[in-house]
């Protein structure tokens, strides 16, 4: 569970057909919120492009020394896939327009792969969503010395109804997902080979079910071997996962439901286990794993050369992670390695191998610190190669011929990243490779890792992408500079720039925080104060990076006379070490939401122009919780709360998120009776404010009603605006987005005026 901008789906249940669901048809009209005259105003934020940067174009590394894009034709008849060489910037037309139009319209394409012999392309079109992303839609194969075009599936495959296309190595076949089951076809066309034959509304294959893609981000859950001659798959039973229940009171004369297979806390799990199958068909193959499949995971599967499958098995409470290598014949299972924590372990989601597959790349806590170490196959060598007290953000790229690691990283500041290299013969300290220019760099490094798609932001900048050499980081070309944003930006950011600052709270933790003022600041007097949260495991808000429509907002709410301030404590993903991360393990809420109001006090103490008697807080998802247990935990620090989409009791949540963070709860309840915000809810003295989409597929609306129900028997005043239909992102139907936004401010606004004292 994170920020709702990365919630934007609208879950729908699987179909047993290849093909896709009908979308919802009604419409939401709304009028503009008609704003004061602001530098920045609502409908200039919500309701207009005018903020909206540049794209990259789909850039993607075709190998280590070129990259592709797409690209509108000069003609404007459609869009080209042009190849760029990284040195030299000599472009060519790969794939002309023309070509891309044979499925019907070049402009259709979002998403593509070259076979690698690059005779053919796999265009992705008309897709729909599944559960959070748009993962079904329909695979075209393009013939690029022919010129021909074939839909993938056949002729009688359904509109939008097939998931996961990707070519086999050698690039003479495709498989894919359709309706659960796994396919196999020629590029050449021809009737597909079925390779499995369960898929029902409760079983899947090479897909996964609502939790894990979720919370590990594990959807495309199947794997071509090296040869081509194997496919290593995930198969979920579902059975016994509890239908959760959306009710649509609003898109027909009568209403109806959408069933989604969701495992509450301490709720029974799916059974996932490991297939090997030949490509041509036959047998399945079940790897041997250990233990009861419903109390076990698997979220991560991939090839250790041709003939192992590296698995990641880990148990329910999450604090165990066992690294098996599973013979393709036979499906036995050799133990290498375990990752293991007295609170949770992080799965390894990038595993990378090196020296010809004789060592592997591992990340672990087990220093106290976030660290990448060489793994030996058998997993009796483990080599830390980057050392020292500070975190690996993530795993960037690798140069093994140069003996260079890449990894994202920023050992003296939590709030930015950067890019350093270590050596991968010997463990030394990290050398800065991006330009010390504060903000967020990220990098799409290039395989053999000579160049890397750079990007930059900063809270007050928008994007520039360039592509870049390494180690020397030399820009070779520009790819966007957002110039007409910046443009548009100048006048509101140039007077007041953000301010990130630290602050001490009782315990003597130093947390990291940020403050705009408004642009007429007067230090003399004192400003009502908002603070925007997040405070949970899943995300982290002091970080300097362009942060869109939402930062844009704020600044908005700045210059209309607040203070707006948010703070990072115990238990966000910040890059401060797992002791700081893992602090919170069993009681998400009390620490987070004490630190939050003692930071809070603390800035009340030292800027005499903040005004301590008038605090408002909100958030979103995981922020709305951390609303929640501010204005009922520590009410005589805040006024007014906002909770968008929050939960208010963890027992209603997913078990893979909640059962993670607070434990089981059959082992200990009292952990989720001290999280959830709801069993604090007598301490409620100021406003508030709860929104909330009914077609929540992800935290439930059922918990918002649960708390109704709760601030009402104790007789608690508050105000409540719910979404029909909206999904977590609360971002469905024309006008929604402003709406939101429009009632935030307004309510602010009405509850804690702005303007100085």
């Amino acid at each position: 569970m994170i920020g709702h901008t990365s919630r934007r789906a609208r879950q729908r249940s699987l179909t047993l057909l290849c093909g896709a669901l009908a979308p919802l048809t009604a419409g939401f009209a709304q009028a503009p919120f008609a704003g004061a005259p602001d530098s920045v105003n609502l409908k200039r934020i919500f309701a207009s492009s005018e903020f909206a940067g540049q794209s990259i174009g789909g850039v993607r590394w075709l190998d280590g020394d070129s990259y592709t894009a797409l690209e509108r034709a000069a003609d404007g008849s459609g869009v080209n896939i042009a190849r760029y060489n990284a040195a030299s910037g000599t472009r060519d037309v790969l794939v002309p327009a023309a070509q891309l139009a044979l499925i019907g319209d070049s402009q259709l394409a979002e998403d593509y792969q070259l076979s690698p012999a690059r005779d053919f392309l796999l265009v992705f079109t008309k897709s729909e969503k599944v559960w959070r992303d748009n993962t079904r839609g329909d695979y075209w194969i393009i013939d690029l010395k022919r010129s021909s075009a074939h839909k993938v599936g056949g002729p009688t495959a359904a509109p939008s109804s097939l998931m996961f296309a990707k070519f086999s190595p050698a690039g003479d076949r495709v498989g894919y997902v359709c309706a659960g089951d796994l396919y196999v076809e020629s590029v050449s066309g021809g009737a597909p080979v079925r390779l499995t034959r369960d898929a029902s509304r409760t079983i899947v294959n090479g897909t996964s079910d609502w939790v894990y893609e979720e919370e590990f981000g594990f959807r495309d859950t199947w794997r071509w071997s090296p040869d081509g001659k194997t496919i290593a798959y995930l198969q979920f039973d579902m059975a016994g996962v509890r239908d959760y229940t959306l009710i649509n009171d609003t898109d027909s004369l009568y209403s109806f439901s959408t069933r989604i297979q969701y495992p509450k806390v301490g709720q029974t799990n799916s059974a996932v286990r490991v297939g090997l199958v030949s490509a041509t068909g036959g047998k399945t193959t079940w790897v041997k794993l250990m233990g009861d499949a419903r109390q076990m995971y698997v979220p991560s599967i991939e090839w250790a050369g041709a003939t192992h499958v590296m698995i990641q098995h880990v148990n329910r409470l999450q604090n165990r992670d066992e690294v098996l290598l599973a013979d393709r014949r036979t499906g036995a299972t050799q133990s290498i390695m375990v990752e293991a924590d007295s609170a949770w372990v992080n799965v390894n989601s990038d595993v990378r191998w090196i020296d010809g597959g004789g060592r592997f790349l591992w990340e672990s806590e087990r220093d106290g610190w976030r660290h990448l170490y060489s793994v030996s196959r058998d997993g009796k060598d483990v080599r830390l190669l980057t050392p020292g007290d500070y975190d690996v953000v993530s795993l960037a790229g690798v140069d093994e011929k140069a003996g260079l690691l890449y990894v994202i990283a920023s050992p003296t500041d939590a709030t930015r990243r950067y890019l350093y290299r270590v050596s991968l013969a010997s463990p030394a300290a990290p050398v800065l490779v991006s330009p010390n220019v504060p903000g967020t760099h990220g990098y799409n490094v290039s395989p053999g890792g000579h160049w890397a798609l750079h990007v930059v932001s900063s809270f007050d900048a928008p994007p520039v992408a360039d592509i870049v050499a390494l180690p020397s980081h030399q820009t070779a070309r520009t790819l966007v500079t957002n110039d007409k944003l910046r443009a548009a930006l100048a006048p509101i950011v140039r007077s007041r720039p953000v301010e990130f600052f630290k602050v001490t709270v009782a315990s003597g933790t130093t947390l990291d925080g940020w403050m705009i003022r408004p642009t007429s600041f007067d230090s003399t007097k004192k400003y009502p104060v908002l603070v925007t949260v997040y405070g949970e495991p899943a995300g982290q808000t002091v970080v300097d990076r362009w942060g869109g429509g939402g930062m844009l907002w704020h600044r908005m709410l700045a210059d209309k006379g607040y203070l707006v301030v948010s703070f990072d404590n115990h238990g966000t993903p910040a890059p401060r070490g797992r002791a700081w991360r893992k602090s919170i393990y069993g009681a998400i809420g009390p620490l987070s939401s004490q630190e939050q109001a003692q930071a809070v006090q603390a800035i009340t103490k030292s800027r005499a122009y903040v005004d301590g008697s008038r605090v408002a807080i909100w958030g979103w998802s995981g922020g709305g919780s951390s609303t929640l247990n501010a204005m009922f935990r520590h009410p005589d620090v805040y006024q007014v709360g906002m909770a968008v989409a929050p939960v208010p009791d963890q027992r209603l949540y997913d078990s893979i998120y909640e059962e993670r963070y607070v434990g089981l709860i059959a082992e200990h309840p009292e952990h989720y009776a001290v999280s959830s915000p709801i069993n604090f809810a007598e301490g409620l003295t100021g406003k508030l404010l709860v929104v909330h989409g009914s077609g929540d597929d992800n935290v439930h609306y059922q918990g918002t009603e649960r708390l109704v129900n709760r601030l009402v028997a104790l007789g608690k005043p508050f105000d409540l605006m719910v979404y029909p239909n909206r999904t977590h992102c609360i971002c469905e139907l024309s006008g929604t987005t402003l709406h939101v936004y429009s009632l935030l401010t307004r309510y602010l606004s009405a509850n804690l005026p702005a303007g100085p004292r």
